[in-house]
This record gives C-alpha cells, sequence and structure tokens, in this order.
C-alpha cells in the first residue's frame, strides 16, 4: 500500500451560516487517519458554482484524492455536480443506470427533481456500495458525497477498501506537567527525529495530567524510538502514562 493525500471540499451556505454544524469534516479526518491517508486539508465554500468548480479543481491537482460533502440532491441550491462539471470542463449528463434506480422505485417519467438526483459530470464512475443505497459518484479522483451525515458516513465505509493506504502508528503519552517547562525536550526529540509527527495538546481540567503528547509515524519503529527517547530526556515524575506501545 502507498501513501496517500487528500482533501476535502464542504459545500453549503448553511455551514457557512452556522444553521448546521458540520460533522462530516471530522468523521472523515478519523476514518482517512485510520486508514492511513493524510488529510491535509478542508475548505468550507457556498453553494456557487465558480466557487465549487474552482475549489475541486485546485484540490484535484494538488491532492491524490478529493471529498466532496454537500450540494447533492434535488433541490435548488444542490449544484455540485455541476461545480465539479464545471472544474473539470465537462458537460452534466443524465445517468442511464441511476435514471433507471429512480423509475425502479418512484415509477416512470419521474418528475424534474428526481431526474436532478440522476444528473452526474460526463464521464463520472459509479461505485456501488454495501452499506448506501445509491450509488457513490466518482469523476477522476473526486469523490462527491452527500452532506447527510448518516449517507455521508455510510458511503466513506463503502470506499474504505479503495482508500486504505500504509497505516499510521500512533503512541501517547500523558504528562503532568505544562507545555512550557516540557518544550525543549519536545524540541530536542524533533531534533533528533525530524520525521516525526509530534502533536502537544494541554487539558486544562483534567486532574490526571496537564498535557497530552502524540507522536506518529507510518514507520513503527522509528516511532518506538523516537518515544523511548522522549521519555528518556524528560524527567520520570513528568510522564503519567504512555499508550499505544508496541
Amino acid at each position: 500500500m502507498t501513501d496517500r493525500s487528500a482533501a476535502m471540499v464542504v459545500i453549503g451556505n448553511e455551514i457557512l451560516s452556522g444553521k448546521v454544524t458540520d460533522s462530516n469534516s471530522p468523521f472523515l479526518a478519523r476514518e482517512l487517519r485510520r486508514l492511513g491517508v493524510s488529510l491535509e486539508r478542508i475548505s468550507v465554500i457556498p453553494d456557487v458554482v465558480d466557487e465549487i468548480a474552482a475549489t475541486v479543481r485546485r484540490s484535484a491537482d494538488r491532492y491524490d484524492v478529493v471529498f466532496t460533502s454537500g450540494g447533492v440532491g434535488p433541490t435548488h441550491d444542490d449544484i455540485t455536480m455541476a461545480g465539479v462539471a464545471a472544474a473539470f470542463e465537462v458537460d452534466v449528463v443524465t445517468h442511464p443506470e441511476i435514471r433507471a434506480m429512480i423509475e425502479k422505485h418512484v415509477g416512470d417519467d419521474p418528475n424534474a427533481a428526481y431526474m436532478k438526483m440522476a444528473e452526474v459530470p460526463d464521464g463520472a464512475e459509479l461505485i456501488p456500495g454495501r452499506h448506501a443505497a445509491f450509488p457513490t459518484i466518482q469523476m477522476r479522483n473526486v469523490y462527491i458525497l452527500p452532506g447527510i451525515p448518516e449517507l455521508f458516513e455510510a458511503k466513506i465505509s463503502d470506499l474504505a477498501d479503495r482508500l486504505a493506504a500504509s497505516p499510521y502508528h500512533l503512541r501517547e503519552v500523558l504528562v503532568a506537567e505544562g507545555e512550557a517547562n516540557i518544550a525543549e525536550y519536545l524540541n530536542a526529540t524533533l531534533a533528533a527525529f525530524p520525521e516525526l509527527l509530534l502533536g502537544s495538546y494541554p487539558k486544562l481540567s483534567n486532574p490526571e495530567y496537564r498535557v497530552r503528547l502524540t507522536l506518529e509515524s507510518k514507520d513503527e519503529t522509528y516511532v518506538d524510538s523516537a518515544l523511548d527517547d522522549l521519555i528518556e530526556r524528560m524527567p520520570a515524575a513528568y510522564v503519567v502514562k504512555v499508550h499505544g506501545r508496541a
């Protein structure tokens, strides 16, 4: 399995206005991390075709895979398909397989709202799913996903096998001292292990510890060596607990 980078484009005026709280971004971030994919950018943009086109095109050029969230459906503000089509300079077309699915569900001659749900960028691929009844639509390296969290999550579950890359190995250290007292040790370990992904997260209200440190790498030996280095540098009394050691 190879390494893979990703970006997410969250589309919707309702997100930017605060009417709806986006839960798809944190879900995707967790799932991609679990699958070994590096989520490197999340963009939140309005329901504007030109904005969607520009953001999707820029993301598709820069990252291995792109996920859109929102703007897929039968209403006036569901314009993601048009935006993705514009990003790749193709037309929006009615996909015969999706139309057949809709006709099977509602009968012949579906109304305009149903037919809008059969529209895709010309050249898009349909990916059947186990957890989601409606197929996922992929346009080149862009997965076009609905904004409804239950549907979004089901489709990510369906795509997991396609997305999996080399996994990250995570170690955690709970520390009894504040960041100002441990910064020198973190800097020294990073100098010795420059490829280490090191995070430092203060916890102000936890009586057990004051900072949670995370050490990550796709090389398990590397992350364990960095962990040993960090623990050796810090006074033993600072280390409350270590999680994830192999």
